[in-house]
């Protein structure tokens, strides 16, 4: 069984299920909870949900592209324990990064697993490195510049979580 699209169903399952609760947010995405009242799965659960329907679209077509690629060349155990695992990381750094700035944001979203895998593709596909460093610079700053907000640090940190895991084979 494909990893990719069971983790793309999940993550929209999950979406819907967001809409449908209240407190979504507070019990499932990533905030200060987390240290605070020892919320220890919001790492987890907060990648599966969004901010919007724009949001959850442009996450599950990069990760169909990135994640069939990468799961094709891993296969399907390996690549979901780099995408759980190194999301899951990713959360926790960027978590630990707002809170000590004492900023009181709450994450969602599988962008930062996502960044995960871009950077483990850089990292390993040296002919593509240049275009794929650009492009999580690109998705990370330029909304930014645009008056979004995103979570550009979830991104780089989740591109240098991908970066420098290693894989046993």
């Amino acid at each position: 069984m494909r990893a990719t699209p069971v983790i793309i169903a999940i993550t929209v399952v999950g979406f819907f299920f967001q809409q449908l609760t209240q407190y979504d947010t507070v019990f499932f995405g990533l905030n200060r909870f987390f240290f605070e009242e020892g919320f220890w799965w919001q790492p987890l659960s907060s990648m599966f949900l969004h901010g919007g329907v724009l949001h959850l679209g442009m996450n599950m077509v990069v990760l169909y592209q990135f994640g069939s690629l990468l799961e094709s060349a891993l296969g399907a155990r390996r690549f979901l324990f780099l995408y759980l695992i190194g999301g899951v990381i990713t959360g926790i750094l960027s978590i630990v990064f707002l809170y000590s700035l004492g900023l009181n944001h709450v994450l969602v979203g599988a962008s930062g697993a996502i960044s995960v895998i871009i950077g483990f593709i850089a990292r390993h596909d040296e002919y593509n490195r240049k275009g794929l460093i650009v492009a999580i610079l690109v998705i990370s700053f330029v909304p930014l510049l645009m008056g979004m907000n995103i979570a550009w640090y979830a991104h780089l940190f989740g591109f240098g979580v991908g970066w420098f895991w290693k894989i046993r084979r």
